[in-house]
């Protein structure tokens, strides 16, 4: 089975901050290689890591790309380092802080 792996995601996230690769080359990868359950996702990881990957890769997969900000990616890259005690501040500070509405 196919996984992604924390640091695969992290290289994506970087990437598109260093803007070497578009919002729309962002969400193509996410659309790609994002397929729950035929991914796994975060393997090793916390629980808490493993679904800020999948709130993170959701997220960029579904959103509209006029919606994304340049900024997203410290919010997503802060909410990977999650744990118990910081959860949900860094995935409420993600969701509504890394796009506009």
């Amino acid at each position: 089975m196919a996984n992604i792996t924390k640091t695969e995601l992290i290289q994506q996230l970087n990437l598109w901050g260093a803007e070497k690769i578009s919002a729309e080359q962002l969400q193509d990868w996410m659309i790609t290689h994002y397929d729950p359950p035929e991914v796994e996702i975060g393997i090793g990881e916390t629980e808490w890591v493993v679904e800020a990957m999948n709130i993170i890769m959701n997220e960029y997969e579904l959103a509209k790309l006029e919606k994304f900000k340049p900024e997203g990616y410290q919010y997503a890259l802060a909410f990977l380092e999650s744990d118990q005690d910081t959860f949900y501040q860094r995935k409420h500070a993600f969701v509504h802080d890394g796009f506009s509405d």
